[in-house]
C-alpha cells in the first residue's frame, strides 16, 4: 500500500531519506584535481551522436537533463537530480504543510481509496469519508498510473476551488464535493491511551513538526491520563525516514543526555555529532520501539539511539538498513541535487547501512501479520502493552534511566 496525500505531493516510501534542511544556493567547491580533458571530449562525442542520430529529436535541455541525472543517479540509490517540481515535492514533505484539500489516500486494488481525511482539512469539513474511492479531480477520471496529475490537480493557491467526484459504496450515484483549497497540516504523530498509564505514540514519519507534535502528544496523554505515564509504546514500523534534524529531536525527547548519532563524510559540514540534552518526557518510564523492515533512515537513527542507550525495547522485525544522509543543494533555474553525503554511525559506533537494526524482541512477520486484533490492539502492539506492563509492575519507583554511553 503506497501511501500518498493527494494535494500535498507527500508521498511516502522506502526511497525516502533522512534529510538534513534545504541549504541556500552555495557555490559548488573546486576540486584539487580538475577533470580529465578526454573524459569530457568523450561526454561531448556521446551527446553529438545522439543529437544526430538518435531515431527521435531530443532538445539539447533533455539532453543535459538525462546525462545529469544518469552521472547523480548511478551513485548510489538515494542520490538524484531533482526539477523544480521535485525540489518542491521534498519542501512539502519536510515542512509538514501544503496548501490543498487534505486528503491521505493508498492505492488498493487498482483504486484510489481514501485512507483519512486530514482533520480540520477542506475535506474532512466538507464530508468526505474514510474507505471513499476518489474518481475524478475537476472532472479528470483518477489514473493510477499517473497519480502526479492527481496530486498537481488537487493543488493550487489557498481559497481557489476544486472539485471531486468521489464513489461511496453505500451510495449509488457518485458523490460530487466542491472543495474551497486551504494550507494544510500534514502531522506524522498520533497518539493514545492504550489503557490507564500506558501511552501509544505512532510516527508516520519524519518532518519539521514532528518533534513538537511528538511533546504535545507525550503532555496529551499525561492529561488523559490524569497523572505521569508508566509506560509508552513508540511506534516507527513502515516509517520510510525523513528529516534528520527530526530523528535528533525526536530521539532527544527520551534521553538525558549522550551522543544521539555522529556521522562522517568527505565535505567539513558533513562530520558531526549530536548529543542529547537534559530532559527525559517520560521521566524514566519504560519504552518499547516497534520496527519493522519498512523503519528505514531517521527511524534507524531513533531506535538505534534509544537501544544503544539501552533506554528502550526495540521489538519487531530487522529495520531497512540506510545509513546515510543526504543534503538536497539548489542549483540554478531551480534544480537541485539531492546527494549522499555522510554515513552515520549509532551511538556504540556501528553503521546500519545495508544491515539494519535487530531488534531486542524478533517477532516473526507473517505471524504477526496473521494475528487478530485484541480489542482493537494488534500483535505486535499489544506484547509491547505486556512488557510494559511487565516492568511497571516490578519497578514502580524507578529513577529516571540515565544514558549509558558518554
Amino acid at each position: 500500500m503506497l501511501g500518498v496525500v493527494l494535494g500535498a505531493g507527500l508521498s511516502v516510501g522506502p526511497s525516502v531519506q533522512a534529510e538534513r534542511r534545504i541549504a541556500p544556493e552555495q557555490p559548488v567547491a573546486a576540486t584539487d584535481k580538475p577533470m580529465r580533458w578526454q573524459d569530457a571530449r568523450l561526454l561531448a562525442e556521446v551527446l553529438e551522436l545522439v543529437r544526430k542520430d538518435y531515431v527521435d529529436d531530443v532538445s539539447d535541455e533533455e539532453l543535459i537533463e538525462a546525462a545529469i541525472r544518469g552521472l547523480v543517479g548511478d551513485l548510489d540509490p538515494h542520490s538524484s537530480f531533482l526539477n523544480a517540481e521535485e525540489l518542491n515535492e521534498i519542501r512539502i514533505s519536510t515542512a509538514g504543510e501544503y496548501s490543498g484539500v487534505g486528503i491521505e489516500v493508498a492505492l488498493e486494488n487498482g483504486a484510489v481509496n481514501v485512507v483519512s481525511p486530514i482533520e480540520g482539512g477542506p475535506a474532512a469539513l466538507a464530508g468526505v469519508l474514510a474507505g471513499d474511492t476518489i474518481v475524478a479531480v475537476d472532472e479528470v477520471p483518477v489514473s493510477v498510473e499517473n497519480l502526479d496529475d492527481t496530486i498537481d490537480r488537487m493543488r493550487g493557491k489557498p481559497g481557489s476551488m476544486v472539485k471531486i467526484t468521489i464513489a461511496r459504496r453505500e451510495t449509488p450515484q457518485p458523490l460530487q464535493f466542491t472543495l474551497a483549497r486551504a494550507n494544510v497540516q500534514v502531522h506524522s504523530v498520533k497518539e493514545k491511551l492504550l489503557e490507564p498509564g500506558i501511552g501509544y505514540v505512532q510516527i508516520s514519519h519524519f518532518s519539521e513538526t514532528t518533534t513538537p507534535d511528538l511533546e504535545k502528544a507525550i503532555a496529551q496523554l499525561k492529561r488523559r491520563n490524569g497523572s505521569e505515564l508508566h509506560g509508552l509504546v513508540l511506534d516507527l514500523r513502515d516509517n520510510p525516514g525523513g528529516l534528520l534534524e527530526a530523528a535528533i529531536g525526536v530521539s532527544d525527547v527520551f534521553l538525558e543526555d549522550g551522543i544521539i548519532v555522529t556521522a562522517n563524510g568527505r565535505a567539513a559540514d558533513a562530520k558531526f555529532e549530536m548529543d542529547a540534552q537534559p530532559g527525559d518526557a517520560l521521566n524514566g518510564a519504560p519504552l518499547v520501539v516497534l520496527v519493522n523492515g519498512g523503519s528505514a533512515s531517521a527511524s534507524e537513527i531513533v531506535a538505534g539511539a534509544l537501544k544503544d542507550h539501552h533506554r528502550a525495547t526495540i521489538l519487531g522485525q530487522q529495520t531497512y538498513g540506510k545509513g546515510s544522509v543526504q543534503t538536497v543543494m539548489p542549483l540554478s533555474d531551480g534544480h537541485a541535487v539531492k546527494l549522499t553525503t555522510s554515513r552515520y554511525y549509532t551511538p556504540s559506533g556501528v553503521s546500519i547501512h545495508k544491515v539494519g537494526i535487530t531488534p531486542d524482541v524478533v517477532i516473526d512477520a507473517k505471524q504477526a501479520a496473521d494475528a487478530p486484533k485484541v480489542a482493537g490492539i494488534d500483535y505486535e502492539t499489544g506484547l509491547a502493552l505486556g512488557l510494559l506492563k511487565d516492568d511497571s509492575t516490578r519497578d514502580t519507583d524507578r529513577p529516571i534511566r540515565q544514558s549509558s554511553l558518554k
